[in-house]
């Protein structure tokens, strides 16, 4: 992976910072206009990194901020679209990844390997947003969210399922290759929803990255 890639892969946050003191002075100045709506899904996407959590409150989300939870509403008109903003985020950032891969790899199994590897690394760096990738952060939320994300990982899938077709127009000749496209992206599709569903399932403590190699191996990437 690019060091560009890796750079776009993280999300654009202050870590927990122990100094809660400095953290403190940092949430109270005033923000510029339109960082006050990042800023919340920065904090939100933190809260979600700690698997204890079960559901976020705006109470307990705007006394992070430590701001009222009406000003969260200037700038939200609901909790459920913020978690829209999130998944907005995971949509933009991983299409735009995959068009880099698109325009630097010609090759069309290579460039389904580097892309199913990206959508890992991208959870691994940001383990809130595996949350809401993988449904957990939403169970309790709005049901149009988890439709969201079923449709993200379509579009994902739609994505290795092309990129496959003309990978296979590349090799040896096939007497299905649509077909076989179709079949083999959505098996790494499932792949890739179950190594980030471990990743979250373990506390963050099981890489979605193990193996990978030979995992694309043995899936014939």
């Amino acid at each position: 992976m690019h060091s560009a890639d890796e750079h776009a892969l993280q999300l654009i946050r202050d870590a927990d910072d122990p100094d809660r003191t400095k953290h403190a002075a940092l949430i109270r100045k005033r923000p510029k206009p339109g960082e006050r709506r990042v800023q919340i899904l920065q904090v939100l996407a933190q809260m979600l990194e700690r698997p204890e959590s079960e559901r976020i409150t705006t109470a307990a989300l705007a006394a992070r901020l430590e701001v009222s939870e009406a000003a969260l509403y200037r700038h939200f008109a609901s909790k459920a679209q913020m978690f829209e903003g999130l998944i907005d985020f995971i949509e933009a950032s991983l299409f735009s990844l995959i068009n880099q891969i698109t325009e630097r790899e010609p090759e069309g199994r290579v460039r389904a390997a580097r892309m199913v590897a990206m959508m890992l690394q991208f959870g691994e760096k940001n383990p809130g947003m595996t949350r809401v990738m993988v449904g957990d952060a939403l169970v309790y939320e709005h049901e149009r969210l988890q439709r969201r994300m079923s449709l993200l990982f379509d579009k994902l899938e739609a994505a290795l399922r092309q990129t496959l077709r003309e990978g296979a127009s590349e090799g040896a000749a096939s007497l299905t290759p649509d077909r076989d496209a179709q079949v083999k992206a959505s098996v790494l599709s499932a792949f890739v929803v179950g190594r980030l569903q471990r990743f979250a399932r373990s506390d963050f403590k099981r890489s979605p990255l193990e193996h990978l190699d030979e995992s694309l191996t043995l899936l014939a990437l």
